[in-house]
């Protein structure tokens, strides 16, 4: 015999209301149970105790699709009952207590700033649109260089690229922000526009061999497709092709670098604006050796690892998603000699002085592996 729909329509209703009016009441058990664990010095979570949890109720179900589904329920009625419990409990933002709040950057003519790449990189001009020319400028040919200079204190701050709009992320920058004592105090964000450029008098005929930084290679990969008579190699940075370019006196070489490395080093644009995305961004970041950020940061860029099961990565975005946190980016690298396992990269909208980003840092950090706050970014236009 089948059961009319409407009637199993009104069945549904009212157990869907039945689990929400139990639903509320477990919320409020579960705070009191979390005030319970603080009173004590318990932490939130207990996995021993969920585990414990999960096999009886998966023994309380008849078949394997219900012991896999009462699972799966009870694993997510679990995760939102914790951040619950933090959301009414507050929690004491430790992380106020490792960095500092500063007004400004305190930038003089003293203050030593190190920038990826020779004179007339991108990197140098997103040093100076942030800090100005008043400072004293240092370059360094390679990204760990400037982290170095940072982490060693020969340096306030760092300019690094880290994004580009046309190609993505520079993975580089990732994983040596996990290997030095570094903050991101800050972004900016560059127009770039590569330039195909040679001695005075070179044409493009003439040209055999290009050199430019991998990300501008890639930029610029369609027009290089358009001319397979030139080769490419891949260099330390844009403008240290220029520098090349200049000082080896070759016509039948050329750099894609900036227009400003072409001024600088006394070449010619043969031709301007080759990258096939005219609307090609590059986002820097400024480093700092000191755990400060701004009032005005509204960003928080974090790195952290999770355990290799279904539903991990989930569980840890979704503590944003609870305490009304935006997500603005998530970027994945593989652990080294850990085959199949990554680290993840996230940047969240937000203020470490936010009781909403306390919330979610402190449920995040009880069960992800290696939380790192990496900074409070402030954008500067």
């Amino acid at each position: 015999m089948v059961v009319d729909l409407k009637e199993s329509r009104e069945k549904i209703d009212k157990i869907d209301r039945q689990i929400a009016e139990l639903f509320e009441k477990r919320m409020t058990v579960a705070a009191d149970v979390a005030a319970y664990k603080r009173s004590t010095g318990k932490k939130v979570f207990d996995p021993v105790r969920e585990d414990e949890k999960i096999k009886a109720l998966r023994e309380m179900t008849d078949n394997e699709f219900n012991k896999t589904g009462i699972e799966d329920l009870f694993r997510q009625i679990m995760s939102i009952s914790r951040k619950y419990q933090y959301n009414v409990l507050g929690t004491e933002n430790d992380l106020k207590q490792v960095f500092r709040q500063v007004n400004s950057f305190d930038v003089d003519s003293d203050t030593r700033i190190v920038c990826f790449g020779e004179h007339g990189a991108y990197t140098e001009q997103a040093m100076e649109e942030v800090f100005g020319k008043n400072i004293t400028a240092i370059n360094k040919s390679t990204f760990k260089d400037v982290m170095e200079t940072v982490a060693g204190g020969e340096a306030k701050f760092g300019v690094l690229p880290i994004e580009n709009t046309s190609t993505g992320g520079i993975t580089d920058i990732y994983d040596l922000l996990l290997d030095y004592d570094v903050t991101i105090v800050a972004e900016h964000v560059v127009k770039v526009e590569q330039a195909l450029m040679g001695l005075p008098g070179t044409s493009i005929e003439d040209i055999k061999m290009v050199y430019s930084h991998p990300q501008g290679l890639m930029q610029c990969a369609k027009f290089l497709e358009e001319h397979p008579g030139i080769l490419t190699k891949t260099y330390s940075s844009t403008s240290a092709a220029a520098k090349k370019v200049a000082e080896d006196g070759n016509r039948y070489q050329a750099a894609i670098a900036s227009s400003r490395a072409a001024d600088i080093f006394g070449l010619d644009i043969i031709k301007e604006k080759i990258n096939y995305e005219s609307k090609n961004y590059t986002r820097f970041i400024i480093i700092s050796n000191q755990k400060i950020f701004l009032s005005s940061a509204s960003k928080i860029s974090l790195s952290f690892e999770i355990k290799h099961q279904a539903g991990a990565l989930y569980n840890m975005l979704s503590n944003f998603y609870y305490n009304g946190l935006n997500l603005t980016k998530i970027e994945s690298r593989p652990i080294e000699n850990r085959n199949w396992e990554y680290r993840f990269f996230v940047d969240i909208e937000g203020n470490l002085n936010e009781p909403e980003v306390g919330n979610a840092l402190a449920s995040i950090s009880e069960f992800a592996n290696k939380l790192v706050v990496l900074g409070n970014i402030v954008t500067i236009s």
